[in-house]
């Protein structure tokens, strides 16, 4: 993403139009989904490119959030951004609580067991509702791997680019 060495995180996406005055319904991953507004500037990114966009306002409706952007105000200059992601920097967030993690901070980890083990790098994470899972990505092969801190995983270190699991590398 642009030239800075900054990390950005995905935060949602541009899923269609409101109205006729430019309003945008938009897919939100932030908890709760109106919290995506309070992290700004977007980066807005889709093939067309990347643009920086400030100032950017909006509601919930329905299950759904509706925004609205600086310079956009028709429905077709909307429809022109469906499928838009919208990004900020990791900065603009605030830091976690102790024991808590966002999920891009974890992404890319290399994945040892208590053993030594290396398991692979978390490809991703996905939320089954009980808990959510890492995908970790090896040589031979894909884990699905429970994120439970204090059972299944053991240590998280950041600072070392690696979390420890207590996981059966068989397995």
């Amino acid at each position: 993403m642009s030239g800075s060495d900054e990390k950005f995180v995905l935060l949602g996406k541009i899923v269609g139009v409101h109205g006729v005055r430019g309003e945008l319904k938009l897919e939100s991953y932030t908890e709760p989904r109106t919290q995506i507004f309070c992290y700004q500037p977007w980066l807005m990114r889709s093939a067309a490119g990347e643009k920086a966009v400030g100032d950017c306002r909006g509601r919930a409706q329905g299950k759904g959030l509706v925004a609205e952007l600086p310079g956009i105000t028709d429905r077709d200059a909307a429809a022109a951004l469906v499928g838009t992601e919208i990004w900020v920097t990791r900065s603009a967030l605030p830091a976690p609580k102790p024991g808590e993690y966002y999920w891009s901070d974890l992404e890319g980890l290399e994945v040892v067991t208590v053993e030594g083990v290396a398991l692979g790098r978390v490809s991703h994470l996905v939320a089954t509702g009980a808990n959510d899972v890492l995908i970790v990505k090896g040589a031979e092969r894909e884990r699905l791997i429970p994120f439970l801190v204090g059972h299944y995983v053991t240590k998280v270190d950041l600072d070392a680019d690696r979390l420890t699991v207590d996981w059966d590398p068989e397995f």
